[in-house]
């Protein structure tokens, strides 16, 4: 049943721009049940879908939060990659928005492995180890660290795979969300008019290209998580 406290209102989505898909000669067919309306050649989705699907994922967020699970924010692309960002941090989520190395959960081992030597670069530079280097090979170290920090800054406190992934832009995010599918890890996607719902295990039809209407979602989905962190520690 949906808790009241998640609030979705259509307005603020349609304020949002929520509801606004591709042009009409983009589309996927799947999504036709998430369409109510053809304005100016773009496909415009149903508010009233959109706000039972995210309320589904604000109690299954909550519910995981509240059982200590961990979750994996994922976007990528720059209309994205702040909002992700922000969000993981606010929720203390882990978080990948700047480039999905391939293999990054299907291929754990190797990505644990470039965890430690993070941890290690950090620890060293941290404790001054670094600067105490020949100019050449601390020039190379810090060269390693900034790099492995642009990739794996997000999710360097993952020390096992995550319960459940969040993924903005189904497209954008298709390598994320097949490693996902191999590892039985569930997803909920934002999923725009040209994505297939079929794939995530809850998709929520929404415009994935507008910063707006991407925090909004997102937002929802941090306060319903962190509602349930609140419950863990009220019950525990």
């Amino acid at each position: 049943m949906t808790r009241r406290y998640w609030s979705i209102h259509l307005e603020e989505m349609m304020e949002a721009g929520v509801h606004f898909g591709h042009g009409i000669r983009k589309w996927n067919p799947k999504m036709a049940p998430y369409i109510s309306a053809k304005r100016k050649g773009i496909h415009i989705t149903n508010l009233t879908r959109t706000a039972r699907f995210l309320s589904e994922a604000c109690d299954l967020v909550f519910e995981a939060a509240s059982r200590r699970k961990q979750f994996l924010i994922v976007g990528t692309k720059k209309k994205a990659a702040d909002s992700v960002a922000w969000a993981a941090i606010r929720s203390r989520c882990h978080y990948v928005n700047t480039k999905w190395l391939g293999g990054m959960l299907t291929n754990w081992s190797t990505t644990e492995t470039r965890l430690q030597k993070f941890r290690d670069l950090r620890m060293e530079q941290k404790t001054g180890i670094l600067n105490r280097l020949p100019k050449r090979d601390a020039a190379m170290l810090k060269r390693q660290l900034s790099h492995l920090q642009r990739y794996l800054g997000g999710i360097k406190y993952m020390t096992r795979l995550p319960d459940i992934v969040i993924i903005v832009d189904q497209h954008e995010e298709y390598t994320t969300l097949r490693e996902c599918i191999t590892l039985g890890i569930p997803t909920i996607c934002l999923i725009d008019t040209n994505c297939d719902p079929d794939l995530a295990d809850i998709s929520i039809p929404s415009n994935d290209d507008a910063i707006a209407s991407i925090r909004l979602i997102l937002n929802k989905l941090v306060f319903a998580i962190c509602e349930g962190r609140s419950s863990y520690i009220r019950n525990s």
